[in-house]
């Protein structure tokens, strides 16, 4: 009878590790550092993160860096990624937000790319007076980063 228990127990615990969990974690300040630059996440505001396919979490200080890192690494790997709406501070997943590079704004490792809910929510921040260019993700692919860092 015990052998049966400790078979559906673990049979359970088994079965509750087949999903990987692909929702953004709160960023704690005091130990997260940026997976690219090795800064502390200091000004969550503009902090990003990945979620590898495996379900590890690495996270970022900046936009930028999560590009950069994406840039490089094996896309089967990729799970899903998220940055901070510049407006709302909730979590967006990149695919489906979009982008304006400011240079006039201020990020933690001076990309200047700051994330909105949507094309229409960065049109009328752009429209409210601010300077820059609308961007959709795969123009951050392709960034020049060099030219603009």
């Amino acid at each position: 009878m015990k052998k049966w228990i400790l078979i559906a127990i673990t049979v359970m615990i088994l079965s509750g590790c087949g999903e990987t969990d692909f929702t953004p974690r709160a960023i704690e300040a005091e130990t997260d550092i940026c997976a690219v630059c090795n800064m502390s996440i200091t000004h969550e505001e503009y902090a990003a993160q990945l979620i590898e396919e495996d379900g590890d979490h690495l996270v970022f200080d900046d936009l930028g860096c999560l590009i950069e890192h994406i840039n490089e690494m094996d896309q089967a790997e990729l799970g899903a990624a998220f940055i901070k709406d510049a407006q709302t501070n909730e979590w967006l997943n990149i695919e489906r937000a979009a982008y304006v590079y400011a240079p006039g704004e201020w990020t933690p490792m001076s990309y200047h790319v700051l994330a909105f809910e949507n094309t229409d929510a960065a049109q009328q921040w752009l429209d409210g007076g601010q300077q820059g260019e609308l961007l959709a993700l795969d123009d951050l692919y392709g960034f020049d980063w060099g030219n603009h860092h």
